[in-house]
């Protein structure tokens, strides 16, 4: 006789706590006590099919009958308490998700306000203050109840997205409160108007917005406030470098580039690029190497497999251009070490991108990001090793030569006042009702290409990229 499982507590609640000997001995149906017999089978209810108490088939069936009613009038009411739950937690769950999503939303706001440095620094403050207060307000999400799916992947992810909004919030109102005092504390430099083409009327206040200090100065500053922390070890060389290295020990030593300083110049000239000119070779040299680094190769496969957007890729190179440029600044008088602050910018998997993208390399494929920063470390160490050997100016035209050949109207060279020009022509033509906000004024557009085209935001240069205005 098959016995439901839902019968099996209906009928474990009618056995006896003390059966008779006759019925441990299978004598006797423990559920009536009736002696088995040919008409009468005994049917084993366990442990074993030979061993621990028997019931016969007229019992069973009329307990299997009343938990099959038992279970049939309980559905309805199962129904309706589910129906009654579910009818509480929908409303709470709402209310739940719209404050996650508000103090998100005033949290991006709060970034924006710290980055874009039209707010003073002291109401910056104070927003941070008042969304940290939104936040600690927000209570626990709610627990749902046992009907309703307990993995709720929209609580856990909207709460994840506010966590990684408040990361973001933060980090934008530290480093603008953190420039903010370094700024108020330097004194007024006149004397470097000229140098800074400052407009007519500068007070000689001349605020910074980016300090690199190089890999050490954090552990050296330390040590002023008594902590002290070990330096890490200085980064090994690309296995290329290494390998190349070892190839020269056996061998007489060459220069990486023998005839680079001979036969750049005139190739350089030919694009009005004037090797005299310090300024404007370590421009072209901080464009070469954004490009031969970081924009060719490996980026290719990860922007092909859904990755960033072509006004991403663009706001971030003009991020690094500016970061290339400061590290081979350095780099004259700190030596090739100092190109390893660009470096780790560059390689950086986790650093979202500029613009206001939300893109960063961890989301794109493993192997393809793997490539990317073995091919970034070699191209910035084999400058290195170019200054190392030939010299900084070396290292310069090298860089320059391929930014010259690869992106001659690029940002940061000298043909890119003359791209922005011819661009600005076609864009004052353009029917620009569905363009961005930020295209508006063609004056402002036009500033900005020219000095910072990561200010006009990644969506902006995705639609300007759109429309080939830049070639």
């Amino acid at each position: 006789m098959h016995i439901p499982s839902y019968a099996h507590g209906t009928i474990r609640a009618a056995m006896p706590s003390m059966p008779t000997s006759r019925q441990v001995g299978g004598l006797d149906c423990c559920l009536c006590d009736e002696p088995f017999s040919d008409d009468l089978a005994a049917i084993p209810l366990g442990p074993t099919p030979t061993s621990g108490l028997f019931g016969c088939r007229p019992c069973l069936t009329r307990l299997v009958t009343r938990a099959r009613r038992t279970r049939d009038a309980a559905l309805p009411q199962d129904a309706r308490r589910a129906r009654e739950e579910s009818a509480a937690w929908l409303p709470a769950r709402e209310r739940h998700l719209t404050r996650l999503d508000r103090v998100r939303q005033a949290a991006e706001a709060v970034a924006r306000l710290a980055r874009d440095g039209g707010t003073e620094a002291l109401p910056v403050a104070w927003l941070l203050v008042s969304l940290e207060s939104a936040y600690t307000w927000v209570p626990e999400a709610p627990e749902p109840p046992a009907s309703v799916d307990r993995e709720d992947s929209q609580l856990r992810d909207e709460a994840f997205r506010l966590d990684l909004a408040m990361i973001t919030a933060r980090e934008a109102v530290a480093q603008r409160l953190a420039y903010h005092l370094i700024n108020e504390a330097q004194p007024e430099e006149p004397d470097m108007c000229e140098e800074f083409e400052c407009p007519e009327g500068c007070s000689g206040r001349h605020d910074s917005s980016h300090i690199d200090c190089g890999p050490d100065a954090v552990f050296e500053d330390l040590l002023e406030h008594g902590i002290t922390v070990e330096k890490p070890q200085p980064e090994p060389l690309s296995p290329r470098l290494a390998s190349l290295l070892k190839e020269t020990e056996a061998e007489e030593k060459r220069p990486p580039l023998p005839a680079v300083e001979e036969q750049a110049p005139a190739v350089l000239a030919r694009y009005g690029i004037d090797t005299d000119d310090t300024d404007v070779l370590v421009s072209a040299a901080a464009a070469g190497l954004v490009a031969d680094a970081w924009c060719e190769g490996p980026l290719d496969v990860i922007r092909a497999d859904g990755g960033p957007s072509e006004g991403e890729i663009f706001a971030q190179s003009v991020d690094l251009y500016r970061r290339a440029r400061a590290a081979l600044v350095a780099a004259r008088h700190d030596g090739p070490e100092a190109l390893l602050a660009f470096l780790a910018v560059a390689s950086d998997v986790d650093l979202p991108w500029a613009g206001g993208s939300r893109f960063a390399l961890r989301t794109a494929s493993g192997s393809a990001v793997a490539e990317f920063v073995r091919h970034v470390d070699d191209e910035v160490r084999f400058t290195a090793e170019v200054m190392r050997e030939q010299g900084w100016r070396a290292g310069l035209l090298h860089r320059a030569a391929s930014a010259a050949s690869k992106a001659p109207t690029g940002f940061g060279m000298p043909g890119w006042p003359g791209a922005v020009a011819s661009a600005m022509d076609r864009l004052a033509v353009l029917d620009r009702s569905g363009a961005p906000e930020a295209l508006a004024g063609l004056s402002a557009v036009e500033a900005a290409l020219l000095e910072a085209p990561d200010r006009l935001g990644a969506d902006t240069l995705d639609w300007i990229s759109r429309q080939a205005l830049l070639g």
